[in-house]
């Protein structure tokens, strides 16, 4: 079951309507004493889409999230949730926003069922906590405490309680950590059917294999700004790549030199060729591999993986 903000009763607020700018964060700073983690982000999440904030640890996403919560004041620069000033409109938006946390946040003896459902009063929106319970795979969990919650189920049970709000914007901090590969299949409808009903889903998360499933758009924080915004489409373009496997004693400069092609190891067996996939190429090198003995375990070419567009825009790492 997709959990979404299906049937609800909005009020009109400015940039709520599908496809509509939901979160527009402009030339935002956040300072920690001297420190500026935030030094002029914008950025937009769209209703009806998955925004997700990608970024290495420090890099000022967390920070900036979190004045799009309410929870931390800017230093400078505006920020716009539903068309209100989290800052000064937290009451009004609360009742409207879903917050997802990493953990914590939950009093440890406190039982499940009973959260949820203390959660679906307070907000009002109809939320149902039996239908709650069984779509994030805790029906079964409903009279236990948190503190007895494993890691997975745990984030599980947070995600439950940002859907009690049938949030028109949800804020989601890695709602897959820790969870087993059943539950990340859930967690993901979730998201999905969550944005297919017009919720605006801004998810920041360190998994970016989830990332490339789930999202619309991607933004890419380092060194305290925005160093990428975009589809994933619009990331890739021109660096198309052939991605191989095969022998870990495989000798690429050998490759490189028979084929004209540039070849790097990128793991024990692994192999890239920054190149698009041409059959003239893909001919080559299959030929190449053949001649020598070499086996192909496995071979893809496209776009490059969502992994190493991060790492080629936040510096970390480098082919060999």
């Amino acid at each position: 079951m997709a959990v979404g903000p299906g049937g609800r009763s909005v009020e009109p607020v400015s940039g709520a309507g599908p496809g509509d700018e939901a979160v527009t964060v402009s030339e935002l700073r956040v300072r920690y004493g001297e420190v500026e983690a935030v030094q002029g982000v914008s950025f937009t999440a769209r209703a009806g889409e998955v925004t997700t904030v990608l970024g290495p640890n420090g890099a000022g996403k967390t920070s900036t999230i979190e004045v799009c919560e309410g929870f931390r004041p800017a230093a400078a620069g505006s920020v716009r949730v539903l068309g209100l000033d989290p800052a000064t409109s937290q009451r009004e938006l609360s009742r409207r926003m879903g917050v997802m946390l990493q953990e914590g946040g939950v009093y440890p003896a406190a039982r499940v069922g009973e959260t949820i459902r203390q959660y679906c009063t307070l907000y009002g929106r109809g939320a149902e906590p039996g239908e709650l319970l069984a779509a994030v795979g805790l029906a079964d969990r409903a009279n236990r405490t948190w503190k007895r919650l494993s890691g997975g189920e745990k984030q599980r049970l947070s995600l439950a309680l940002a859907l009690a709000a049938k949030p028109d914007v949800a804020f989601l901090d890695e709602p897959t950590s820790g969870v087993d590969l059943n539950g990340r299949d859930a967690i993901r409808s979730i998201v999905a059917g969550l944005a297919a009903e017009g919720c605006a889903v801004v998810l920041a998360t360190h998994e970016l294999a989830e990332a490339e499933r789930l999202a619309h758009r991607v933004v890419i924080f380092d060194g305290g700004q925005v160093v990428a915004d975009g589809s994933l489409a619009e990331l890739r373009r021109g660096h198309d790549e052939i991605r191989f496997r095969s022998s870990p004693d495989l000798d690429v400069r050998a490759l490189g030199r028979a084929t004209g092609m540039q070849a790097s190891r990128v793991g024990p067996d692994e192999y890239v060729i920054d190149a698009p996939p041409m059959p003239r190429l893909m001919a080559q090198l299959t030929g190449w591999l053949a001649d020598n003995g070499h086996p192909i375990d496995e071979i893809r070419g496209g776009g490059e993986r969502l992994e190493d567009v991060f790492r080629r825009l936040t510096g970390g790492g480098e082919r060999r």
